[in-house]
């Protein structure tokens, strides 16, 4: 009988040696970073560190000038017919929704789905009608964005990225735009994504939310990833004087 070791998990998300200017300025440098299936990754840091650009790279919104990003084991394309489909499998929740304002909610959602998935029209309704349902707005299929609130609005998003079936979450400072009293409901929704099992990268100034959801916490500054470490860990026992500074100022507000 063959004995064999135990199977290797792939990462979801391998970012390598990513690199990443504007002009003269270099945004990231030698970026290294996997995601594993199922694990909710927090990128935390200081503005202008680099965090949101490292999420837009992962689908592409960005280039990349040096490394190379894969999805499950396939490299990310550069252009074209295969960039859209993989593309796909990667939900993008953007800071300020970015919803077709002339479009009901519940078109926002099947208008993906049904253009680049091929998904019939009934099914595509079907499974946007429970999407909804799952974050708290199955009233709300007929509304348009602009009679909702910005939490709602921000909800719908979530709806509308769960709707491709994509492997991966990325959200880039979802909470960022909105009032303070509709951060919780767009954090609740996330951290029920979470504990169902969603493979989610999230770029976030939420602290107490990331201490409580993340499995890893990301550190970045000026460009480079400077520390990972589990939550507890990271808020607890920072290993690097940067992102001792960085606690001490944000924790204190």
């Amino acid at each position: 009988m063959v004995q064999t070791g135990p199977a290797v998990v792939q990462p979801l998300l391998r970012i390598s040696g990513v690199g990443k200017r504007f002009g003269v300025h270099e945004v990231l440098r030698e970026v290294d970073l996997e995601v594993e299936p199922g694990e909710v990754v927090m990128i935390l840091g200081p503005s202008g560190s680099g965090k949101s650009t490292l999420c837009r790279c992962v689908n592409r919104l960005e280039s990349t000038d040096a490394g190379s990003i894969e999805i499950d084991g396939v490299p990310l394309p550069r252009e074209g017919r295969e960039l859209a489909r993989l593309r796909a499998e990667v939900g993008m929740v953007f800071q300020s929704f970015n919803l077709f304002a002339h479009r009901t909610v519940l078109s926002n959602i099947t208008l993906a789905p049904i253009r680049v998935r091929g998904l019939p029209k009934a099914e595509a309704n079907a499974r946007a009608l429970k999407l909804l349902d799952r974050v708290g707005l199955a009233d709300k299929a007929a509304a348009h964005p602009a009679q909702l609130s910005g939490g709602q609005q921000q909800r719908v998003a979530i709806a509308r990225a769960l709707a491709m079936d994509p492997k991966i979450l990325l959200f880039d400072e979802p909470t960022s735009a909105l009032d303070p009293e509709m951060i919780q409901e767009v954090l609740d929704v996330m951290a029920a994504l979470a504990a169902e099992g969603m493979t989610m990268l999230v770029v976030t100034h939420e602290m107490g939310f990331a201490r409580r959801i993340a499995d890893r916490i990301v550190f970045m500054d000026a460009g480079r990833i400077v520390e990972i470490a589990p939550p507890e860990e990271f808020f607890a026992r920072p290993r690097t004087e940067r992102a001792a500074e960085f606690l001490a100022k944000v924790l204190q507000h």
